[in-house]
């Protein structure tokens, strides 16, 4: 612990200027995500002409009927007008807000709420919960309306919305109240160890982390998930037997296997697990069920028990540990630097104490930049998860054996119909630019996929 310790201490002498220099944080703050935006609507103007093409890439065109593709085309070309408004008007609210003062204003207003209940500035952890959720309504506000139009007019028009409004609005106060329930003990919490820990917070912060994470698993599926859906046990079937079979062959720990109505808010499908390392549950939506094949359904899900054979969820979740660690390794010649509050318009007797939060907030802004080369590294970690995933499908007869295989030696072909299917039916796009994808996507292009099978199928072949 005291190598650590001393490590960080090193980091935090290199960082000591922060704490003493006038630095123009606002104006760098304001051009990084600027910068960002700009980028991001760049990304988006070089996918707009792909939604002009008349039919699908070659390997695809027997797939689709014509008047599916322009469906396709037409989404995505709707998708891509709103994502383009969206983003710089997003942006454009974020900005004005830092601009004129709306962070400070934040932690005033929630002190000077907290003094007609009777408590004082000394109640900091009370003051930053306070803080906090007038910045988290404050700046969701004036998203409301782009969520409105997206549910009610976009997905509405392509056929895709079965959200009422009165299930929105439903949604949309249990979704503040979750947040409150679980933000109000974790910030309490968090901010707790600051003081507790001192500028040796990193470890137990680190372990605090891990822990919240672990507890999310289970209260996610138990507690959070039916407020919003609604988990039904499989029925008995010819679905429930192939997967229940799969799932036993691999050792896969299945505990529960679920049916999630998630048509009664879209017509889009998914799959997913997840759990406890002894303790799984695997979750298929009935929009899925009502598009796919069982023979193809269950493809899927060999695909998603690659992720678990290949330890992608506990590797991706390590790789997390490791960011949060270097944000946390940064953070304290931040934490007590009052020019860093005074570039945002905080009062020199706020600065001067540097309450947690807020430090903590306006830090994770300067990080805007760094933080979207982390989001396009991690997007390529989580392709190359996706390609042992479907590897693992094409291979699974060869893993299984000659005896428990028998019977999967398709299972990438039916893979790779489940994948057509779903795009077909989802009116998924199916050109995409490189530049746009390695950005946004966590997931190859239909296309890529596809062809990967092939490859992976081939090199099975030949290896037979």
């Amino acid at each position: 612990m005291d190598l650590l310790h001393s490590q960080l201490d090193i980091i935090q002498r290199k960082l000591a200027f922060v704490a003493v220099e006038d630095i123009p944080w606002k104006f760098y703050v304001q051009t990084f995500s600027w910068a960002v935006s700009i980028f991001e609507s760049y990304l988006l103007i070089r996918q707009y002409p792909l939604y002009s093409k008349t039919s699908p890439p070659e390997v695809l065109a027997k797939h689709f009927d014509k008047g599916v593709f322009e469906k396709s085309q037409a989404y995505g070309k709707d998708k891509a007008r709103f994502a383009l408004f969206s983003g710089i008007y997003k942006q454009a609210t974020d900005s004005l807000m830092l601009q004129y003062g709306f962070y400070a204003w934040s932690w005033s207003a929630a002190g000077a709420l907290l003094a007609k209940v009777g408590y004082g500035p000394e109640y900091q952890i009370l003051q930053s919960i306070g803080f906090v959720f007038i910045l988290f309504f404050g700046s969701s506000l004036p998203g409301l309306p782009l969520q409105v139009y997206g549910t009610f007019v976009l997905e509405e028009k392509h056929g895709f919305n079965k959200t009422t409004p009165a299930l929105f609005i439903s949604d949309l106060f249990k979704g503040w109240g979750v947040a409150f329930m679980l933000g109000a003990p974790f910030l309490a919490a968090f901010l707790y160890i600051f003081q507790w820990a001192g500028d040796r917070f990193v470890p137990w912060l680190m372990a605090f982390m891990i822990s919240f994470q672990l507890v999310m698993v289970i209260l996610y599926p138990t507690v959070i998930q039916p407020l919003f859906n609604k988990l039904s046990p499989l029925p008995e079937g010819e679905l429930r037997t192939r997967i229940e079979g799969l799932a036993g062959k691999l050792k896969f720990p299945l505990k529960h296997l679920y049916e999630i109505d998630g048509s009664k808010r879209s017509s889009h499908s998914n799959a997913y697990f997840f759990g406890l390392p002894w303790s799984k549950h695997i979750v298929i939506f009935d929009t899925l069920i009502q598009q796919s094949k069982p023979e193809e359904v269950e493809a899927v899900l060999a695909h998603e028990l690659g992720h678990w054979y290949y330890l992608h969820p506990t590797k991706l979740m390590a790789i997390s540990q490791v960011h949060i660690f270097g944000i946390l390794a940064l953070f304290p010649a931040f934490l007590h630097a009052p020019p860093l509050l005074r570039a945002f318009d905080f009062p020199k007797a706020v600065a001067a104490q540097s309450p947690t939060i807020v430090a903590f907030l306006l830090f994770q802004m300067i990080l805007t930049p760094v933080e979207a080369v982390v989001s396009i590294l991690m997007n390529a970690v989580s392709r190359h998860f996706e390609w042992e995933a479907d590897r693992f499908a094409v291979e699974l007869e060869e893993k299984l054996g000659e005896v428990e295989g028998k019977g999967m030696g398709d299972m990438g072909e039916r893979l790779g119909r489940a994948l057509i299917a779903l795009h077909i039916k989802n009116l998924s796009t199916v050109w995409v630019d490189w530049l746009y994808s390695a950005y946004h996507h966590s997931h190859p292009t239909l296309t890529e996929r596809l062809k990967a099978l092939e490859a992976f199928q081939a090199k099975k072949v030949k290896k037979e």
